[in-house]
């Protein structure tokens, strides 16, 4: 029996900015399953933010189903279900790297003990076990979204949401964190979605990858991936990651034509 964390159904979201509607996702089925990494992969505007911020429980529904291990979005959101990382890391700069993490427990109420020790246990995930009393400006853009990315595990969430975290990053930045996200989810297994624009990206860090159309959006494709769960940059150069980033190439043309 599938372990099913995500499940959308016929999902529609509508804008209504006051002239004329604007339909942003129309139709979308979905199913994520428990240990899955999933990369929403597709042109600009075609509602991969969307999606996400609707299983976040950021945006409402115009119809259809959704749910987060089995909850709807605003019950999941109200169990902690999840952990999200936005496009900009958004760390406080008065505030240490500790700190920053351990932000959310402290509005919660936890104590300081057990919040310093998931800080500590999130940062070493991370790689950044040496950085705890750093601020924010004294670290690199690279470190900086790692530490965005230990504060939303600061809830031990069983679900993982990230909206292009390191899309505005160099590529030699970039290769480095998609092998610290590979390497966090390899050692936690931690059901993972993934909003990206980069076909590698999304074919290195992937279980599966959905190619959504242009607005308004749909998934066209659900490519899965049959490299090895273990993954490096050198893998990027084989003729089978080749292949797999040739399908999602072929689905996006397919969705222009």
């Amino acid at each position: 029996m599938r372990d099913v964390v995500i499940a959308a159904e016929k999902l529609n979201i509508v804008f209504n900015p006051g002239d004329s509607p604007v339909v942003a996702l129309s139709d979308v089925d979905l199913t994520v399953e428990r240990g899955d990494f999933v990369s929403l992969i597709g042109p600009s505007g075609c509602g991969k933010t969307t999606l996400l911020r609707a299983i976040a429980d950021l945006l409402p529904l115009s119809s259809g189903d959704l749910r987060i291990n089995g909850l709807t979005p605003d019950a999941a959101r109200r169990s902690r279900a999840y952990g999200y990382v936005f496009q900009a890391p958004a760390l406080f700069p008065w505030r240490n790297v500790t700190r920053n993490v351990t932000l959310p427990l402290e509005l919660i109420g936890m104590e300081k003990v057990e919040r310093e020790r998931r800080a500590a246990q999130n940062l070493a995930l991370l790689g950044l076990q040496d950085f705890g009393a750093k601020f924010p400006w004294q670290l690199s853009g690279g470190m900086q979204q790692r530490v965005s990315i230990a504060r939303a595990l600061s809830f031990e969430p069983s679900l993982l949401l990230m909206d292009e975290p390191f899309g505005a990053l160099d590529e030699i930045t970039r290769d480095n964190l998609n092998l610290h996200v590979h390497g966090l989810w390899r050692q936690t297994g931690l059901t993972s979605v993934f909003v990206t624009h980069s076909i590698p990206e999304a074919v290195f860090l992937s279980t599966r990858i959905v190619v959504m159309s242009p607005r308004p959006g749909r998934v066209l494709r659900v490519i899965e991936s049959d490299l090895p769960a273990e993954r490096n940059l050198e893998l990027r150069d084989t003729p089978e990651f080749v292949a797999v980033a040739h399908r999602v190439r072929e689905a996006l043309r397919e969705g222009h034509s």
